[in-house]
């Protein structure tokens, strides 16, 4: 008894002690300003300087965290979208050639780079929501979408969820198929086959055999080849299934912007079948590339990249 006596005297002791230095803390900030907490405070004066090329999260309305970076300010947020198994970092050519005029925003998609992957279906259409919800926690009054091969198809998908705030679309060779008819089930399939066989080896393959012109960088195409490679074949096979069986039909008469291309000379662009259906439709083809022209010639590319977006803002003028 003794001992319980002695233990509970010295809880209250200590807990007097706290107390007298709470109240004092108190009365000593009684009478001073209370900064808000920008927990509490969303507006835009509240809110902590943005860092460059910080990583954020963006929530998407089936529940997947969305990773993205942002770098640079001012309109229009040039908003860089990434193709099929690859991630945002296939852009880093591109980000200092940008940031220095424009708001730069790097997106990875569901299922790419440190995005989640809690999701089971893997449509363009999903895709392209992923990026507007990105997009809608942008400040910026316009928006160009960025789109490399799948990401041109997500760019669509994206426009259309996104609204008056895109003034344009650039395309980075893609959309080469629109005016084409869909692929039927049968030649679907037969194209997954491989994949759904041994995936790691049938994205090397393909790759490397099919992506890049003869003579391009060994290093570069190993790199390519095998990052891909490494997308879980679940995500990759859907994704690719879905982006084959697109009906350009079912999402062109909702795209009321221009739509531009830089596209390799690696596959032909037929651009009068494309303009039947996207009249105001521009290309510009840069020799001796391949797929991944972004990474292959930036020196090339990138100025044509900033003359597409300074000729989307003037249109967006008038």
């Amino acid at each position: 008894m003794t001992l319980r006596f002695a233990s509970m005297n010295g809880r209250r002791i200590f807990i007097g002690a706290l107390l007298s230095v709470v109240l004092s803390l108190t009365a000593c900030n009684k009478g001073a300003p209370q900064t808000p907490s920008p927990t509490t405070d969303n507006s835009s004066d509240a809110r902590p300087p943005r860092v460059d090329g910080l990583p954020q999260m963006a929530l998407t309305p089936d529940s997947v965290h969305i990773d993205y970076r942002v770098w640079g300010k001012g309109d229009p947020a040039v908003v860089l979208i990434h193709c099929w198994a690859c991630d945002s970092a296939y852009w880093n050519a591109q980000i200092d050639a940008l940031k220095s005029k424009y708001t730069v925003v790097a997106v990875n998609l569901a299922g790419h780079g440190a995005s989640e992957k809690n999701r089971s279906d893997w449509s363009m259409g999903n895709y392209g929501e992923d990026v507007a919800t990105v997009v809608r926690q942008l400040q910026n009054r316009q928006v160009v979408l960025v789109g490399h091969s799948m990401g041109g198809v997500v760019a669509l998908e994206a426009a259309r969820r996104i609204g008056d705030r895109v003034i344009g679309i650039i395309a980075v060779d893609a959309l080469k198929s629109i005016g084409l008819p869909p692929m039927k089930p049968r030649e679907i399939e037969r194209q997954l086959a491989p994949f759904r066989q041994n995936f790691i080896e049938a994205t090397r393959n393909y790759v490397s055999s099919t992506m890049f012109e003869k003579g391009a960088d060994p290093m570069l195409v190993q790199k390519v080849a095998y990052d891909m490679s490494l997308e879980p074949a679940t995500v990759g096979i859907a994704s690719l299934e879905s982006l084959l069986a697109l009906d350009f039909a079912t999402v062109l008469p909702d795209i009321h912007v221009p739509v531009f291309a830089i596209n390799s000379d690696l596959g032909p662009t037929d651009a009068a079948r494309i303009r039947k259906t996207l009249p105001g439709f521009k290309v510009d083809v840069l020799e001796h590339t391949g797929h991944f022209l972004m990474m292959e010639a930036p020196q090339r590319f990138n100025p044509l990249l900033l003359q597409d977006i300074d000729l989307l803002v003037q249109k967006a003028r008038h």
